[in-house]
C-alpha cells in the first residue's frame, strides 16, 4: 500500500470524525491548521484509523507525529510489519 493509498483512505476519516465533508487532508495538515481537530477528535481519529487499518500504535508512537504526512509513514510502518 502506497502513501497515496493511504491518504485516499483517511480522508472519509478525517471528514467523517471532524465533521467537515469537503475537507482536503495533505501531508502538512495537523491540529493547528484543521479546524475543530482538537484533543478529543484526535483520540477518536487515532481509535478510528487503527480499527481501519487494523493497527495499534503505542502512545510514544504518536506522541512524536507533527503532521498527517508522519502519521502515514507510521501506518505504512506498521502495514509492513503485520
Amino acid at each position: 500500500m502506497t502513501s497515496q493509498d493511504i491518504l485516499d483512505q483517511l480522508q472519509p476519516i478525517f471528514q467523517d470524525i471532524l465533521d467537515q465533508p469537503d475537507l482536503v487532508v495533505t501531508r502538512e495538515s495537523n491540529a493547528q491548521n484543521v479546524e475543530d481537530w482538537d484533543s478529543l477528535a484526535h483520540i477518536n481519529l487515532i481509535t478510528t484509523i487503527e480499527k481501519h487499518f487494523k493497527i495499534k500504535f503505542a502512545l510514544d508512537q504518536l506522541q512524536g507525529l507533527k503532521n498527517v504526512g508522519e502519521m502515514i509513514d507510521l501506518i505504512e510502518t506498521k502495514l509492513a510489519a503485520k
